[in-house]
């Protein structure tokens, strides 16, 4: 990554082209640890894969042999230490990442479309599930009890009371998948209702403290806030992008929720929870595309909160939107012709994460173009080739007593390279907290059947040039030797290293004798004639052997 005073402010801060892509089975959901680091992926074997997102090489599998079915959701820990990942056979795993053991193993009633761990701790034990269809619930992963969330106000229709922990309502109406999530603190959940509603629900006592109608009354799809807290963001079913400034900025929500409950006067209490939820929430921006008209997918923040993202939910097409926080429509990536279904922004670096229909991981970056004037604050760039008049003391020494008045720097003061600046974007992180941001690289060994395959093909092939088979004939079309390294599981096999050097049988070196012997013979048989013919030639005219040997001589 580059260093951010060399980057042309200019150019926007966003992704602009497809940089790589991974590839691990068939990736179907991701999540960015809370430094960006690692990459975790849920497969549709049950696998969930992680990335080192700096090396692009995988770091660890985490593989459940009792669950095969496909991950619908993952979910890092505040810390980056635990795991959380819910699959389509109803199950919620939690894993340690650093040792690849699962630590607990919960089994619901429905599929959980979403699940969340609690961010409020650094080994958390509760998490946030949202069934397929059925309301949001708590559920605590050590004993696997469930709390339901209410998803409307209790006198506005037909329930009244919470259901009770661990049980589900034997008359529950047809619920549309429910979006819901933790604020930063993680007391306040807030809930998106089939009617258009956000709701702050205290999960302890499973009460709803406020509710906030949206414009368009639809079904709110997803629900997600920015890294620091201060935008949520709602996707509806009228395709609409909305995104609400949070006015509930402290730390401890509840108290807050009770303080607006206690000077807000209303008769009624529905009205004084939509006069709370006003005090709570209040509506920033509205994103669309007023020419298609089409459903959004997976829409969030960029890590700094200035950008909003949304993926084209249209079919056979691989589309990213982004949004400046102002409304702006600043840039539209169009991938490979794949359905989208994923999407994640890197939380430090403008990186985009998605994931398409076939399985694949695209990463998107951006295109950087050389700047030269920013390495230098007196570097002018020039249209074309200027004469240039050097000035008469341009070149001229500076003296030495000039030198030593520039130098101002004290030498005998103490450089501390201890204290560690606290990085902007993690302004309330511990510190003290040992946070898991890169895993040991272990090579995968080698797999005993492979090796054993490799043996075979080895010794077949040593018998192949051993026997004249046409194969090694082939192998050599010009008469040339060729020499073929052997693989290294031959070598973690004990098996001698083969330069596999083709070398001809017994009957075609025999072949080979014979065809140089022949010419040899003829050769031979023709200078006997010529010599013969030479002497009887001399002798003829006058000439002997003697006289001819003797002239040599």
């Amino acid at each position: 990554m580059m260093n951010a005073p060399i980057i042309d402010p200019l150019q926007g801060d966003f992704p602009e082209v497809i940089e790589e892509y991974l590839e691990h089975g068939v990736m179907k959901c991701i999540a960015f640890n809370r430094r960006g680091t690692l990459l975790a992926a849920g497969c549709s074997d049950g696998s969930c894969v992680i990335w080192d997102f700096e090396t692009r090489g995988i770091a660890k599998e985490l593989k459940d042999k009792e669950c095969s079915a496909a991950i619908t959701s993952v979910c890092w820990s505040k810390y980056g230490h635990r795991i959380l990942v819910s699959a389509a056979d109803k199950s919620l795993t939690l894993w340690d990442v650093v040792s690849g053991e699962k630590i607990t193993r919960t089994t619901l009633q429905q599929t959980s479309l979403q699940a969340r761990l609690h961010p409020g701790s650094s080994t958390p034990s509760l998490c946030l599930a949202c069934p397929l269809s059925s309301a949001p619930m708590i559920v605590d992963l050590d004993t696997g009890n469930t709390t339901v969330l209410p998803v409307s106000i209790p006198d506005a229709g037909a329930g009244a009371a919470p259901p009770p922990k661990n049980k589900f309502s034997d008359v529950t109406p047809s619920f549309t998948p429910t979006a819901a999530c933790f604020n930063k603190s993680g007391d306040v959940v807030y809930v998106g209702n089939s009617k258009g509603e956000v709701l702050l629900v205290d999960y302890k006592s499973a009460q709803v403290r406020a509710m906030v109608p949206t414009s368009g009354g639809a079904v709110i799809k997803n629900i997600v806030f920015c890294r620091n807290g201060q935008y949520l963001l709602t996707n509806s079913n009228d395709r609409t992008i909305r995104i609400y400034e949070n006015l509930l900025l402290s730390k401890d929500g509840l108290k807050a929720l009770d303080e607006l409950s206690e000077a807000t006067e209303g008769q009624d209490d529905v009205e004084k929870l939509k006069a709370v939820g006003l005090k709570c929430l209040t509506l920033f921006r509205e994103f669309q595309d007023s020419i298609t008209k089409m459903h959004w997918k997976a829409p969030c923040f960029s890590g700094d909160g200035e950008w909003v993202i949304g993926g084209s939910a249209s079919k056979g097409e691989h589309k990213i939107y982004i949004w400046d926080r102002g409304g702006h429509l600043v840039k539209i990536l169009e991938g490979p012709k794949e359905a989208l279904i994923d999407l994640a922004w890197h939380p430090v670096h403008p990186i985009i994460v998605s994931v398409s229909l076939t399985g694949l991981v695209y990463i998107w970056a951006k295109d950087y173009t050389e700047n030269w004037s920013a390495f230098a604050p007196d570097f002018k760039e020039l249209e074309e080739n200027e004469e240039y008049v050097e000035r008469e003391d341009e070149f001229d020494l500076i003296p030495e007593t000039e030198k030593a008045k520039e130098i101002n720097a004290n030498e005998d003061d103490e450089v501390d390279i201890v204290t560690v600046e606290k990085d902007s974007a993690f302004s309330d992180s511990d510190m003290s907290q040992d946070e898991l941001c890169f895993l040991p690289a272990i090579p995968s060994p080698d797999m005993a059947e492979q090796q054993e395959k490799c043996i075979e093909s080895s010794s077949k092939l040593v018998d192949s040039n051993n026997s004249g088979s046409p194969l090694s004939e082939e192998g050599e079309p010009n008469g040339g030797a060729m020499n073929h390294a052997s693989s290294p599981l031959e070598e973690d096999a004990g098996v001698a290293r083969l330069k596999r050097k083709r070398r001809p049988s017994e009957k075609g070196m025999e072949l080979q004798a014979e065809k140089v012997r022949k010419p040899l013979k003829s050769s031979a048989r023709s200078s006997k004639l010529k010599n013969k013919s030479l002497v009887d030639e001399d002798t003829s005219n006058g000439f002997n052997g003697d006289d001819v040997s003797d002239e040599y001589h």
